[in-house]
């Protein structure tokens, strides 16, 4: 009788699947896994009927880990031990090797509902640590509860420096792959009177001061538009911020569209001017562009990892509008200027090839599944 390997079977656990940088970072990586062989499942803590989501192929299997209706209690205690048992049911029901999840709690429960499972931990931190890990409670939690993992996953130097040195020590650096939209040849015509900015309209991102900052040069180009792709909670402020500054006729929020690498190739600047990010996967998207880009330099390091300051983009201290005016009059006031920081830019597509990145992560996963 021929005997039937065994796939080897990884699970990825995150909040949910509605369009994120980190979910669509997971989703990319399962389907990589998923095409070489191996069995995927996708756990998530909830499905959301009324967000758009992204898509996953038939073969991976999906669980919720969220309490159905009817094991809801009173109790926010009770609670909790619900949801602990309930996802370390799961593990043991459908026994992966390996489970990797990200952002902030969801690491902890990995961590604690995998013990006496035969699955082994990996644990992320894709975004900025203090903001994953705000206060000192969770901060303890995590220096006491990663060196239970059997995997820790940044993605930037600087984020080692806020763990203890033990993690420090074990730690590994991992970039995100590009999108695969995105691995095209760069644009080269002329390029469109666009400046584009493409994230979540939240307080975060800083929209407001890219806003006052093309309100403040407006008078010097006044033929250059401002397009921010993205929706959230301040789109309303924005819009009333446009028509206060003058520039409600110039300053475009189209929402969230399906395919922005079309839309953003001719532009002729990316802004990206967040207090805070992990590694954000719409700057690699701009630079792998080709685009000419203005950065803020993130606590996280996560855009120094990306960009060299006036060699492939232009970075800027956070919250600094006086700074952010003087970049955009850099290079939207020379063309070749512009041109040469693009060409170098391109370059990080060879950098972050999906079949090169997802190459080091599976490297990752089988050495800890081989251990």
């Amino acid at each position: 009788m021929k005997i039937v390997e065994r796939k080897k079977h990884i699970a990825f656990y995150i909040g949910s699947l509605h369009k994120g940088g980190a979910e669509r970072v997971f989703v990319n990586l399962a389907e990589f896994f998923l095409e070489e062989g191996y069995r995927v499942t996708m756990v998530t803590q909830y499905k959301y009927p009324d967000k758009e989501e992204y898509s996953l192929p038939e073969e991976i299997k999906r669980v919720l880990s969220d309490l159905a209706p009817e094991e809801i209690n009173n109790s926010r205690v009770i609670n909790f031990f619900r949801r602990v048992n309930k996802l370390h049911q799961i593990w043991k029901n459908e026994e992966p090797d390996l489970v990797l999840s990200c952002i902030g709690k969801n690491n902890f429960m990995t961590v604690v509902t995998t013990m006496h499972t035969k699955t082994r931990p990996v644990v992320s931190v894709v975004g900025e640590a203090k903001e994953e890990y705000p206060n000192r409670l969770m901060h303890t939690l995590a220096n006491l509860l990663f060196p239970f993992a059997s995997g820790i996953i940044l993605q930037t130097e600087r984020s080692k420096y806020f763990f203890n040195r033990r993690i420090q020590k074990t730690a590994v650096i991992l970039p995100n792959s590009l999108n695969p939209d995105f691995m095209k040849p760069r644009y080269e015509g002329e390029r469109d009177k666009r400046i584009v900015s493409v994230g979540r309209l939240d307080a975060n991102k800083n929209h407001e001061m890219m806003i006052r900052a093309f309100a403040a040069i407006r008078e010097k180009y006044p033929e250059y538009t401002l397009t921010i792709y993205g929706e959230g909670e301040l789109r309303g402020y924005l819009e009333n911020l446009t028509k206060e500054m003058g520039v409600g006729d110039s300053v475009f929020l189209p929402g969230v569209i399906p395919d922005v690498a079309a839309k953003i190739e001719r532009a002729a600047l990316f802004l990206l001017t967040s207090y805070s990010e992990g590694v954000s996967n719409a700057l690699i998207e701009a630079l792998a562009t080709g685009l000419p880009v203005i950065s803020t330099d993130v606590p996280s390091g996560g855009t120094v990892e990306l960009m060299t300051d006036r060699v492939n983009g232009l970075i800027i201290p956070t919250g600094d509008q006086q700074a952010l005016e003087q970049a955009m009059d850099c290079i939207l006031g020379d063309a070749a200027y512009a041109e040469r920081l693009g060409r170098e830019a391109s370059k990080l597509q060879e950098r972050l090839a999906p079949e090169r990145v997802n190459r080091l992560w599976q490297e990752y996963f089988e050495c800890i599944m081989n251990k």
